[in-house]
């Protein structure tokens, strides 16, 4: 970004009004108008802008995303604004009405010598607007318009403009994505030993594709892309996907590029071939460089045209000398790639009767073909001359003379309908407007409506339809439409078609691990209990980090509470402490949990695009979805107290009730699951992964593409700290001998008695399973700040401390003097026997969460000692006696169950 002094002088070099320069400082200090949302099937998002400093949204990931990562790496580019202030714009609508529509654009951009609204559409949706609203959007000169608009920049002296997905080189935008790593490390390039050996191999073997340098020793892929991204070495971006390692082309520079590729195309201009050029309409030739097709070839002249040019006319003779001279040279690879269009599209007409009959036909003719003498006389000899005729024909103008022989059979008979055309149409509008609605009506009531309208139409009997020809005309109709004006666009979306990815756009699973990852939730198929009491708790909650390229679970991390920004919190954690950095784009659904701001600036710290896959639109995670219906099949459904019985509720009895067979904790199927998820998961040939493991696709990936050492995260008390939540404002004052105030809570600590940090605002966060303590930024360094009330709330969780404030809401509801809830008297209450029995199911859950803890430590969970089902009695008694075994004893006891469950 500008510092005020550079934006001045910006103002100055392009001499702006004053009326300009309050308008665009209006856009600068201005937050985004609106919050842009998933909506259809686009995919909605942030993106950590390095050149803004912060995060800027994108409504398409397809259309203007690419535009951000333009803006991002142009260098004229100066800044950029998303969803800039909404003004007012006037114009003629189609119907000659005059219009007055406030409008919000996507981007307010300030270049070096311009600056400039912009509305960002994809080309199909131009068109249609065109055709709306023709005095909004016009094409002209090739280029999309917007005359409302520009008049309205005009007299600030900016522009308006309207960018297309039709400008998008997908092949740029997946190159860019893929160094984005690489362009934004801060570690300065050093040519060490390892750097000079690639350069070297480029200089020696100009052209040498990448996967070649691989092979050699001591290159791997983070020298060679670090050397792309800082332009030591040279790629064509534009022509060559990085991803396909075996094709892309390196050089010295782009100089050295341009310079061989006239050195070849020297040599190819010198040699005089003279090529057999097939004058026959749909032939492609090369003029000067220029494609040029025939299409048209006469007696003496034959036209040519291309996009760029008109039609032009020429004679045979010059044809021909110009082909025998090189001036004219066709183009094999296409020609060859329109006959072979030509030779399948025979085959595809052809039905297996064509081709059984062209069979026969070719083993009579392959005497006559391999010269042989003929035994036979049959068939007829005008046949036989029929069937070579046909054969030199095809074998010339497509290269197989099999298809000369080819008799497409086309169908005989009268194929009209028998229906007459006016009750043709009469079915048609009772299936649309009648069947087709939210009425949702029975295809039975809909045909006797049917008949009533024919007999009041005075049609006969004979005339009518029957109830079965009105059923099958029903199901000509678009299943996926026809659900969907019935029931909705959620009830249709399992019959919508999948969208194949056949773009050079970005694939939907990435292209090297930790590119794109999902986090989603489930709620688990099984029961379990507290290792402390032995009470059913329910079910408990998975929220799991997936890598989309190799399929690899990153973190894995479970809970009683629902989905939450405490869930998200904790799988980032793991995935850190496990891989020492984070994915590049995180795709979530629409949860509430997503859109917290502690998640969106955790992500923007660590420089992570943020997208959301679209409402009720589950394909967009298939890989998450996929693998729970894994993790139940191949894991829960093999554990006691498993809910599958749930699923028959009228064939559930007690004895086979999940809550009467529940024998696991939290704590050991944490354990467990992350046993298999991280090892027996994680090293098994996946079916998506052509018979590889998802440990073995990492693997090569990172050896193929790089393991982008910048991104590695420190999985120390920083990062800790960083991933806590914050409050609202994200500071709090420091008060004299009271400290900050967190949710109506006073937190200490003894630099707060220094005078410069007495009624300052500082950075603050506090820990969700833990109220006791929290956090504040005082002289560069986190500190930790105990409560006012430590020992109540140590080790109390968010959840606890947010159930114990509304039972105490709901005891002084009828207390109309004060609504607040002090500190104080929530400590007092919760310090309380009438709280006790509020709080002790979520207190028991945040028990076994402290054992989810224990195991990512690397510890062992506490095994309760009455964990099978015919000690529960007896668990209770002994606590209710206070009869609890020793240290010691309860140590040996765990040691023994482990042995225990692991048969489970």
């Amino acid at each position: 970004m500008m510092t005020q002094e550079e934006f001045n002088q910006w103002c100055v070099n392009q001499s702006l009004s004053n009326q300009a320069i309050i308008e665009i400082e209006k856009i600068r200090n201005a937050q985004p108008s609106r919050s842009v949302a998933s909506r259809c099937k686009n995919v909605s998002g942030r993106y950590p802008s390095r050149k803004m400093g912060v995060t800027i949204q994108f409504e398409s990931h397809k259309v203007e995303l690419p535009f951000i990562y333009q803006l991002e790496h142009a260098e004229d580019v100066l800044e950029y604004y998303d969803q800039p202030p909404p003004f007012k714009i006037q114009y003629t609508s189609a119907s000659g009405r005059n219009l007055g529509v406030i409008i919000t654009p996507d981007f307010f951009v300030i270049r070096s010598h311009s600056a400039a609204w912009v509305e960002c559409k994809t080309e199909s949706e131009l068109e249609k607007l065109a055709q709306k609203s023709p005095h909004r959007y016009q094409l002209g000169n090739n280029k999309w318009q917007s005359p409302p608009g520009f008049y309205y920049a005009q007299q600030f002296g900016f522009d308006f403009q309207l960018w297309s997905d039709a400008k998008i080189n997908w092949t740029l935008q997946r190159n860019l994505e893929f160094l984005e790593d690489y362009y934004k490390s801060d570690l300065s390039l050093k040519l060490d030993d390892n750097y000079n050996i690639v350069a070297s191999l480029v200089e020696a073997h100009p052209g040498i594709s990448i996967a070649k340098l691989l092979d050699y020793k001591g290159v791997n892929a983070d020298h060679i892309y670090s050397l792309i991204a800082t332009e030591k070495i040279y790629v064509d971006l534009t022509a060559y996907l990085l991803v396909e390692a075996d094709k892309s082309q390196v050089f010295q520079s782009r100089v050295v590029e341009n310079a061989l590729k006239a050195i070849i195309c020297t040599e190819n201009s010198d040699q005089m071939i003279t090529p057999i050029v097939n004058i026959i309409p749909g032939t492609s030739v090369f003029y000067d460089g220029v494609c040029l097709n025939i299409i048209l070839v006469g007696q003496d002249y034959l036209l040519l045209s291309a996009k760029e040019f008109e039609t032009i006319e020429l004679k045979l003779s010059d044809f021909f000398v110009l082909v025998n001279t090189g001036k004219i040279q066709i183009n094999h690879l296409k020609n060859q790639s329109l006959i072979y269009e030509q030779a399948m599209e025979i085959l595809k007409q052809a039905s297996t009767e064509d081709l059984i009959n062209a069979n026969r036909r070719f083993s009579l003719l392959k005497p006559y073909l391999d010269e042989q003498s003929i035994t036979t006389a049959r068939p007829k000899e005008r046949t036989l001359r029929r069937w070579l005729h046909n054969y030199y024909q095809a074998q010339e103008k497509y290269g197989y003379g099999y298809l000369g022989l080819i008799s497409l059979n086309h169908r005989k008979g009268n194929h009209n309908r028998k229906l007459p055309q006016h009750i043709i149409e009469i079915l048609s509008k009772f299936i649309t407007e009648e069947y087709e609605s939210k009425k949702q009506k029975t295809k039975q009531a809909v045909y006797a409506s049917f008949v009533h309208h024919c007999s009041k139409a005075g049609i006969g009997d004979d005339q009518i339809p029957s109830y079965k020809t009105f059923i099958n005309e029903i199901k000509k109709y678009p299943k996926h439409s026809q659900l969907e004006k019935r029931s909705g666009h959620r009830a249709a979306y399992e019959m919508e078609a999948f969208y194949w990815e056949l773009e050079l756009s970005t694939p939907r699973h990435g292209d090297f691990p930790f590119h794109i990852a999902h986090i989603d939730h489930t709620e688990l198929d099984i029961e379990l209990r507290c290792s402390q009491t032995g009470k059913v708790l329910g079910r408990p909650w998975l929220t799991l980090l997936m890598d989309a390229f190799s399929r690899r679970i990153l973190a894995i991390y479970i809970s009683y509470d629902p989905p939450s920004y405490r869930s998200c919190m904790m799988v980032l954690r793991i995935c850190v402490q496990r891989h020492s950095r984070l994915p590049q784009i995180i795709v979530t659904d629409n949860g509430k949990e997503f859109y917290s701001t502690y998640f969106e600036t955790l992500l923007a710290i660590f420089e992570c695009t943020l997208k959301r896959r679209p409402p009720a639109k589950p394909r967009f995670s298939s890989v998450c979805e996929r693998l729970f219906g894994t993790t139940n099949t191949q894991f829960l459904y093999n554990l006691a107290g498993n809910t599958q019985i749930t699923k028959k509720v009228r064939l559930m009895t007690k004895s086979v009730n999940p809550k009467n067979l529940s024998v696991w904790t939290l704590g050991l199927l944490y354990m467990y699951l992350t046993e298999w998820a991280y090892a027996i998961y994680d090293t098994t040939e996946h079916p998506a992964l052509l018979g590889q493991s998802p440990h073995e696709v990492f693997t090569r990936g990172i050896n193929q593409f790089g393991s982008r050492l910048s991104r590695l995260i420190p999985n120390d008390d920083n990062f800790r700290i960083l991933t806590l939540p914050t409050t609202k404002k994200g500071k709090a004052l420091v008060q004299p001998s009271k400290g900050i105030k967190i949710d109506n809570k006073y937190y200490w600590h003894n630099t707060f008695r220094d005078p410069q940090v007495e009624r300052t605002l500082v950075n603050v966060r506090y820990d969700p399973f833990n109220a006791g303590v929290a956090y504040a930024y005082i002289h560069g360094l986190w500190v930790e700040c105990i409560s006012e009330y430590y020992p109540l709330f140590r080790g109390r969780s968010e959840k606890e401390i947010q159930l114990a404030t509304a039972e105490l809401k709901k005891h002084q509801q009828n207390h109309a003097s004060s609504d607040k809830i002090r500190c104080k008297q929530l400590a007092e209450f919760m310090a309380s026997t009438e709280a006790e029995e509020a709080l002790l199911a979520q207190r028991l859950r945040d028990l076994q969460t402290l054992e989810v803890f224990q195991v990512m430590n690397g510890g062992l969970p506490n095994v309760n000692p009455y964990s099978n089902l015919q000690d529960i009695d007896l668990a209770d008694t002994d606590i209710k006696q206070n009869n609890h075994p020793t240290i010691l004893e309860k140590e040996s006891i765990n040691q023994e169950k482990l042995q225990i469950f692991k048969k489970y």
